[in-house]
């Protein structure tokens, strides 16, 4: 069974500049995802798409393949994930006749992971026919039903109205369980790339995932919180 894992890892990061190179424990971001996918028992392939040398031969190093550099219009800022994925595997197809029946996308920001939890979701996925996507989830620290918009008047709008009158006044143990999406591990379908276009499709499963075990790197902060919660588990 093929199972591939992606890594994109562009070059013009703004947060933090050259943040896929940026080093935790002596290990680069994208080395660490890759590191991930390449301990996985259930992987069987592991690409950098890149439109960066410097990041590309980066994650060689630590044992990924770079069969082709990321076009330069697939790497800015506004790009999504789609185009990403399909540009990867249709050049895969059409250079190898390579064609894989599960495909884990992991992002360089999360670089702690238990191998084990991207096995589970690609069994999850590979458990349930009719599912389209696996996606990892955690309890949010700051629950919807307490958030608020500031509406045209300037007065605060709650954003769960449509769910209770008064959502923010609801005891903590009232609340209903509600996830975020934490982008850890992806595991998707070919064929919800291909055929609805689509990284997730409507049919997601979650992957449950404890919130004390998520951090996703935007900004110098997040860095900082990464080295001190995960230094002895990275």
């Amino acid at each position: 069974m093929d199972v591939i894992a992606i890594i994109p890892a562009r070059g013009g990061s703004k947060g933090i500049k050259r943040k896929n190179l940026i080093q935790i424990n002596g290990r680069s971001l994208v080395g660490l995802s890759v590191e991930h996918a390449l301990k996985s028992k259930l992987i069987t392939r592991t690409i950098i798409s890149s439109d960066d040398d410097e990041i590309i031969a980066d994650a060689v190093k630590y044992g990924a393949e770079a069969p082709f550099i990321r076009p330069k219009e697939l790497a800015a800022d506004h790009v999504l994930d789609i185009p990403v994925f399909e540009h990867a595997l249709n050049f895969l197809k059409e250079k190898e006749n390579y064609i894989p029946k599960i495909v884990v996308h992991l992002r360089p920001t999360a670089p702690y992971r238990n191998p084990y939890w991207i096995d589970e979701a690609i069994q999850l996925l590979l458990d349930h026919k009719e599912a389209d996507s696996v996606r990892s989830v955690s309890e949010p620290d700051k629950h919807p039903y307490r958030i608020f918009r500031i509406d045209d008047t300037g007065f605060l709008d709650p954003i769960m109205k449509h769910e209770h009158p008064t959502p923010y006044l609801l005891r903590r143990q009232d609340l209903p369980k509600m996830y975020y999406y934490n982008c850890v591990i992806d595991v998707t379908k070919p064929q919800t790339i291909f055929e609805k276009h689509s990284m997730t499709g409507n049919k997601i499963l979650p992957y449950i995932m404890n919130p004390d075990d998520v951090i996703d790197i935007d900004t110098m902060r997040d860095l900082k919180i990464a080295e001190t919660l995960f230094k002895d588990k990275i």
